[in-house]
């Protein structure tokens, strides 16, 4: 296990000594969309192996969701890759200039942040969206996806190595671990700290746990997606239940949708039209008491625990609160600085809740299922951060450089 990683680690090193024009990565993701295509139908035979060995061991059903790819989420991964490929390089860019009055320059570069370990689950489209932003960004990266996702992402991460052989480049820029014992994990996390610079876990709450507990290195990730949404005093009606629906429903198992709606006391004779939109479309309520005696349809009587569960289904907690001021103050005590959003058309009271919420992602008037790098216009992303240290939200490309400060003098001495 140890020679196996660090093997892995070293390959890294090797591949991470190259600098890379931006024009061959750009050669190196255009011909990765081309195999994607050529190879789409391997892909697929490869994907149904993984979805039919998790039918067989009863995974959940949001996980086989996640983990089930088609002819449309692999067009949604090409265009990902194109997206990526006409961004600037963010390598190498002048963030800022400056003379001091000794005469020396100072320059503010953007640099790669070096050996990127990835550890996911699930998702397949991870595998080819890290690959192409960690590469894009002059980083190397080590993948380490779920066992129950394997075929499909050893497919796509192989496919990336043979578009940096095609393309005369080290093709350890990019390396899958095959090997699915779990306790190469613990040493990857533990142990690598000399070959890997960050960490970045993509997965459920026990895997980044996990992570954030055992990790010798800087860990990029978020622990649960407890997202809020506010309907305030001052919302339009038929715009908060358009909103709510797609913030909890549109995908209930991805980390921006709702978990928690909270609603001012004053639409409280509204409770019953805004929370019948969610329940005719199966989803089940948690109501506190005050929201449990109004709601005349189905429900459950949440508890103190119910306002820090992050459902992952169609279940949503639901609160009355007296006030914007409670509505911040709960969504502070329970979130995870994830993404939480207001609907109001009172501009002073959304000012006030994006100022005041500690959340990575504050949205007015729209879906918290907006909290995605793709829909940031970051073409894709390695996952979405809630460390309260940058980098914050989806992690893009422009995420995933570091800096350096370059200083040129002509003879200066310090006194």
């Amino acid at each position: 296990m140890k020679k196996y990683l660090e093997k892995i680690g070293s390959n890294a090193k090797i591949a991470f000594e190259k600098k890379i024009s931006n024009k061959k990565k750009n050669k190196v993701l255009n011909y990765y969309t081309q195999l994607i295509i050529k190879n789409q139908k391997k892909i697929l035979s490869e994907n149904a192996k993984d979805v039919k060995i998790a039918k067989s061991k009863k995974l959940k059903e949001n996980l086989i969701k996640r983990l089930t790819l088609d002819r449309n989420k692999i067009k949604s991964i090409i265009k990902s890759i194109k997206t990526i490929a006409n961004f600037k390089d963010p390598v190498d860019l002048n963030l800022d200039t400056w003379k001091r009055p000794n005469g020396l320059k100072i320059r503010k570069v953007s640099i790669p942040i070096g050996i990127i370990g990835v550890i996911y689950e699930s998702r397949p489209n991870v595998t080819s969206d890290v690959s192409t932003l960690c590469f894009k960004s002059g980083n190397c990266v080590i993948l380490r996806g779920g066992s129950e996702a394997y075929f499909s992402n050893k497919i796509l991460a192989e496919l990336f190595r043979k578009s940096l052989e095609k393309n005369k480049i080290n093709k350890n820029f990019v390396q899958f671990i095959e090997n699915k014992n779990r306790k190469l994990v613990d040493y990857m996390l533990s142990k690598m700290s000399k070959f890997i610079d960050v960490i970045i876990p993509r997965g459920g709450k026990s895997l980044v746990k996990k992570v954030q507990d055992l990790s010798s290195v800087p860990v990029i990730g978020h622990l649960e997606g407890i997202c809020h949404t506010y309907i305030d005093k001052d919302a339009d009606l038929s715009m908060a239940k358009k909103i709510l629906v797609n913030a909890k429903l549109r995908n209930t198992s991805i980390c921006g949708a709702t978990e928690t709606l909270l609603i001012h006391k004053n639409k409280s004779k509204n409770i019953n039209e805004i929370l019948i939109e969610l329940t005719k479309r199966e989803c089940s309520i948690y109501a506190d008491k005050k929201i449990f005696q109004i709601f005349k349809g189905n429900k459950k009587l949440a508890n103190n625990k119910t306002w820090s569960k992050e459902h992952l289904s169609a279940k949503i907690s639901v609160k009355l609160v007296n006030n914007l001021r409670d509505a911040v103050n709960h969504i502070n005590k329970y979130g995870t600085m994830h993404t939480d959003a207001i609907i109001t058309n009172n501009r002073l009271s959304a000012k006030y809740f994006i100022k005041n919420i500690k959340s990575s992602i504050a949205i007015h008037n729209s879906s918290t299922q907006y909290a995605d790098g793709g829909e940031f216009g970051f073409g894709g992303e390695v996952g979405i951060s809630t460390n309260k240290l940058p980098p914050r939200g989806p992690v893009g490309l422009n995420q995933l450089v570091s800096y350096k400060y370059e200083i040129y003098g002509s003879g200066q001495t310090r006194k």
